[in-house]
């Protein structure tokens, strides 16, 4: 089917989209070229394009703990989301450390969602996350998986670490590795500072993170192979993978946009929402976490979706597990970034979009003739209130829960096919 979209705002542009079946035929300045019989034609009225955006960091819980997500309201969630693919981690019940597990999530995805969003699993990098022996990373990179992860767990064996890389990288895959030393973290549920110690709750501290982020790096540079850092959450951290990438290291991270808007005031009353792994640290972190993601020593943007039920959560702090919703907000929270003039559009598409195709090998939408027809509308003036009647997850286990939030995708299309 011929497709034209007119009147869309692309990077200050005012532009139609031409589409042919499934690929980007041309984009050109509105009212440049006029759509003829053919084309099915959708007036975006002023809203802004985007290329659909992947999330390379996503908790989906299927198999084994679907009363938080599974598979179908994930993709649910990340298609209203502006989300095109999302790669989920291997955390679920059984560990995704094994092909038939991964084979099982992918034609889950299939089933519930034939046209996109796409999903690419995160093999689990050591069997059952324990990391004490490598998984088959072979078979699992047969079977689908995209990259390998111990997620939530940290690689502390750095030999099991080294040996993951090498196998990894004779895979054409690569290491995504949560940074944490345990000894340092271990019955702390909060980042270790003044709010700590004001409410009296165990905090684990900053260098924790960033011993992890040194070793990784330098692990990296001696075998000339490249390793990504999951979700960066403080400026010690930044300031090692800008060193890094100095000295030509390959190494890529992410970050979060709750790490960009939330400092660790958020949990002084308690909230258990607020409470993720690494932790929301100060506003000095963040204001190097921003830097950072404009000058690109942090490569991209990842939501971290870790959906947890109602009651998981209705707890004290201590007991509560770490994680936050983030797919149906992670846009409109970006959007706050670029309505502070803290981030541009331009700078959305590289994070969301660009450059985690890049870094993992995903199909990218560059709006080039043949690119896939990925791509969502956004309305910037939309403000919709966040609550659980009003997101796609299962979970609604968020610290912007009750907040009005400003720009919504309007409608999203996946290989020239709607989907919202």
């Amino acid at each position: 089917m011929k497709r034209c979209i007119t009147n869309a705002r692309y990077l200050g542009n005012n532009v139609d989209l031409f589409v042919n079946d499934t690929v980007i035929e041309n984009m050109t300045p509105a009212g440049h070229h006029s759509p003829t019989s053919e084309h099915d034609v959708f007036d975006a009225q002023g809203m802004v394009l985007f290329p659909s955006f992947i999330d390379a960091h996503t908790h989906l819980r299927e198999p084994g703990q679907e009363y938080k997500e599974d598979v179908a309201s994930g993709l649910a969630a990340a298609a209203h989301g502006g989300f095109g693919a999302i790669m989920c981690m291997a955390n679920t019940s059984p560990v995704n450390d094994c092909a038939p597990i991964t084979r099982f999530i992918l034609e889950a995805a299939r089933t519930a969602f034939p046209h996109g969003p796409y999903v690419y699993p995160v093999g689990a990098a050591t069997l059952g996350l324990k990391g004490e022996a490598m998984a088959p990373l072979s078979e699992l990179a047969d079977a689908g998986c995209v990259a390998f992860s111990n997620d939530g767990r940290s690689m502390e064996n750095a030999e099991l670490m080294r040996r993951i890389m090498e196998y990894a990288s004779d895979l054409d895959r690569i290491v995504i590795d949560h940074c944490e030393d345990f000894s340092l973290a271990k019955g702390a549920h909060m980042n270790e500072g003044l709010t700590s110690g004001r409410i009296g709750i165990k905090g684990q501290p900053d260098i924790g993170e960033a011993m992890q982020v040194a070793r990784d790096i330098l692990l990296a540079e001696y075998l000339h192979l490249p390793v990504h850092i999951a979700h960066v959450s403080c400026k010690r951290a930044v300031d090692l993978i800008a060193w890094g990438k100095s000295r030509g290291v390959r190494v890529t991270a992410e970050t979060c946009p709750h790490y960009l808007l939330l400092d660790d005031t958020a949990l002084e009353n308690y909230g258990t929402n607020a409470k993720v792994n690494p932790p929301l640290r100060t506003q000095e972190d963040i204001a190097a976490l921003r830097q950072a993601v404009k000058d690109g020593t942090i490569d991209i943007l990842v939501t971290d979706h870790a959906p947890h039920a109602d009651h998981e959560k209705e707890c004290p702090l201590d007991e509560a597990p770490n994680g936050l919703t983030g797919l149906d907000l992670a846009v409109s929270l970006t959007w706050s970034l670029v309505k502070e003039g803290i981030l541009s559009e331009a700078d959305m598409e590289r994070l969301w979009s660009r450059e985690p195709g890049r870094i993992f090998s995903l199909p990218v939408n560059m709006f080039a003739p043949g690119d896939p027809a990925n791509f969502f509308l956004f309305d910037p003036d939309t403000s919709w209130l966040v609550s659980s009647e009003n997101i796609h997850s299962k979970s609604c286990n968020t610290p912007f829960a009750g907040q009005t939030l400003y720009g919504q995708v309007k409608a999203h299309w996946i290989g020239g096919y709607r989907v919202v």
